[in-house]
Parts: structure tokens; sequence; C-alpha cells
């Protein structure tokens, strides 16, 4: 049967214009095939999807929290990085969790030469690194190189970004480093 493009179409509208109304025309369904409005869960579950923070590749992940814990984390399947798939490192996300029972809550110390971990308050352990930054900067300052030019640097600290750092902090700590005199500054996605 050959069929003209007028009547293919008047054809297609009047046979979509049918099912619309067979559509419409739905018996009762009884109790038994009726669906529940909501499928009841055992646990109520918010899921969000979030950025892997170790490297700087971008692999997406879902996390599934309850009552503001974090209770799963996977690939997340639609992402076009990764599409579902995790390193080693990002599998392992989950450790990062506060509600990690093995995460460290408090600062550990051990002392130079001392066998055993003690523990320290934050105010103390502030305190002693910017301690140590300040007499590493002034040990190791160079105020002029061998030409004779004023230099002003030190070169006894390097200071090494992270990929999950945002602009923002790139900015912050690339000027909190130039204000310390620091040379070394390099960034781990350019390595």
């Amino acid at each position: 049967m050959e069929l003209s493009r007028r009547e293919f179409l008047k054809l297609s509208g009047a046979g979509a214009s049918g099912m619309a109304v067979l559509g419409l025309m739905k018996p009762e369904i009884g109790r038994a095939g009726a669906l529940p409005a909501e499928i009841p869960l055992h646990k109520k579950v918010g899921e969000t999807t979030t950025i892997c923070c170790y490297c700087g590749c971008g692999c997406g992940f879902i996390t599934a929290s309850e009552n503001g814990i974090l209770v799963n984390l996977e690939g997340d399947p639609d992402h076009p990085i990764n599409e579902g798939g995790a390193c080693a490192k990002g599998g392992a996300q989950f450790q990062l969790s506060a509600h990690n029972p093995r995460r460290l809550r408090k600062v550990g110390y051990r002392a130079p030469g001392a066998s055993e971990w003690e523990e320290k308050s934050w105010d103390w352990a502030i305190d002693e690194i910017a301690k140590r930054i300040k007499n590493t900067r002034d040990s190791n300052w160079v105020e002029k190189d061998k030409d004779g030019y004023t230099v002003n640097r030190t070169e006894g600290i390097a200071s090494l970004g992270g990929a999950a750092l945002d602009n923002e902090e790139c900015y912050l700590l690339a000027k909190l480093m130039r204000a310390l005199g620091l040379v070394y500054i390099e960034h781990q996605a350019r390595i």
C-alpha cells in the first residue's frame, strides 16, 4: 500500500488520538492491584551528590545521610567523569566522615625521641605550629642573593596546595605563603 506523506500524517494523528482516548478509559484498579502512593522505606535517607576531594579529576559521588550522619558513599553512575567508578582513595572518602569511630578527634603529639603519644589541646597545637614556622623562617631567611640583590625570602619552607581547595582558598594560601617569604609554592594539580 502506497501512502503519501499527507496520508501518513493523517493516519498517525488519528492513531495517536485513538490511543489517547483509550488511555483515558482505564478500568478501575482493584485493591490488590493498587500501587501505594509512596513506597515505605525502613529508614528515611537523604541523598545528595558531591565531588571527590582528593585529586583534580572531579569524580562524582552520591552520599546518603540519616539525621545528618553519613551512612553510605558510592560513585555517581550519572557523573560524566567517573560514571560510578571510584579509585581506592575516592572509595575511602567515607573515612573522612566526622562520625567515623576511628577518626582522630584530639591532637596527638609525640616529642622528639619519645615512644609514646600524648594528647594536647588545639590551642597548644596552633601555637606550636606558629612557633615552628617562625623559627624555621627566621633561621633560613635570605636577605640578599649571591649578586647582592635584595630578595627577602625563606628557602626552608615549601607549600603544596591540594586539588580540594577552591579558587578563593588557593588565593588566600598563596597570599599567606608569599607574605611569609616563601618562594617554593606549588599546587598538586600542576605536578
